[in-house]
């Protein structure tokens, strides 16, 4: 079975990379692009040039909220990262009272429109806690209502190989007239690959003159903060001279000016934030280039983000790593074929 996939939110496609390359070993079980929507024009650009090069009229660019999916392919699959913002816990929280908390809303109308025999949608652990749980629960509810047995289950990416701590509510679910049963990949195969964030960046080691690895422009000033700033400590754990200590009151969030560890995964890359939050170089006074993030998102060096720095910053942030997504999926086709494979319970606690 040759599965369609739809995309909604379909970001710089992480999920869609690890949808494509998919691979049981059976030809005959493959995930193959139908159709992408996203509501940033760039992140749409990048889709289209690493995704579908050769069918770029398939992403649709638009709001969600007033796109009509009455004018889309049919699909065999369905997958919604649906905007996190509410939901971090870096952000402000709103969860469903956010502007981008009910976006969910569309992935669950998709189901309906086009009955899709499986799904996987992703958001970010603080899904849990939104609205004292409230939120998760009312996605949950809605989804099985769609006609789905649904498995939710946090998946922590380090565990599963990918060189960063990233922590994600992954729900996979399959349409209730069909007899297959979803179970959630062991990360056991991938405890011997080496996921610190220093084997992710040095090796191989990146061209210069690689896509997407211009060097951020650093003052003197944090130049100097970071020659103080040890591996593995931030802004307020480090040693700090005065004068170059931040004077920041309420909240001090532990990513500020935060050195990797080489001995480790990478931290959370994140798509958003001001100074201080671009993830720092373990022995150089820099923040990390775009193209050593989509390392740590597990990007192959060949995909090509377009855009600004900034916004392209944001695209790598907001990805499911590509590895990460490839391995759910394979699970999924392991599933329909009957191949079996080394599974954990789902558990959507920490």
């Amino acid at each position: 079975m040759i599965y369609r996939l739809g995309e909604l939110f379909c970001g710089p496609g992480g999920i869609g990379w690890g949808a494509t390359n998919a691979d049981i070993g059976d030809a005959n079980y493959r995930i193959v692009h139908q159709w992408a929507n996203d509501y940033d024009e760039s992140t749409c650009e990048t889709y289209r040039h690493n995704i579908c090069p050769n069918a770029p009229e398939t992403v649709y660019h638009g709001d969600i909220r007033t796109f009509d999916m009455s004018q889309l392919a049919p699909i065999d699959a369905l997958a919604f990262g649906f905007p996190c913002n509410d939901y971090s816990v870096v952000g402000e929280q709103k969860g469903m009272n956010g502007t981008f908390g009910p976006l969910y809303s569309y992935g669950v109308k998709a189901l309906k429109l086009f009955e899709p025999m499986w799904f996987l949608a992703e958001n970010v652990g603080g899904l849990r806690s939104a609205n004292e749980g409230k939120a998760l629960n009312k996605i949950l509810d809605e989804l099985q209502g769609a006609g789905y047995t649904i498995t939710p289950h946090l998946y922590k990416f380090e565990d599963y190989g990918i060189p960063q701590a990233r922590h994600r509510l992954i729900i996979v679910g399959i349409r209730n007239n069909i007899n297959v049963e979803f179970k959630v990949p062991s990360p056991a195969p991938y405890a011997e690959i080496d996921n610190t964030c220093r084997n992710a960046i040095e090796n191989p080691p990146i061209p210069t003159d690689a896509f997407n690895n211009e060097l951020t422009k650093q003052s003197s000033q944090v130049v100097e903060r970071l020659k103080h700033i040890k591996p593995g400590q931030n802004a307020f754990t480090a040693d700090l001279p005065k004068e170059l200590q931040l004077n920041i009151k309420g909240a001090r969030i532990s990513q500020i000016y935060k050195r990797l560890d080489p001995t480790k995964p990478s931290y959370t890359v994140t798509g958003s934030g001001g100074g201080g939050t671009h993830i720092y170089h373990w022995s150089e006074p820099r923040a990390l280039t775009n193209r050593e993030r989509a390392r740590l998102q597990t990007f192959p060096d060949t995909y090509k983000f377009i855009g600004t720095k900034e916004n392209v910053r944001k695209q790598i942030g907001m990805a499911v790593p590509c590895r990460g997504a490839k391995i759910i999926f394979e699970s999924i086709l392991k599933c329909f074929a009957g191949i079996p494979y080394e599974y954990i319970e789902a558990n959507i606690n920490e």
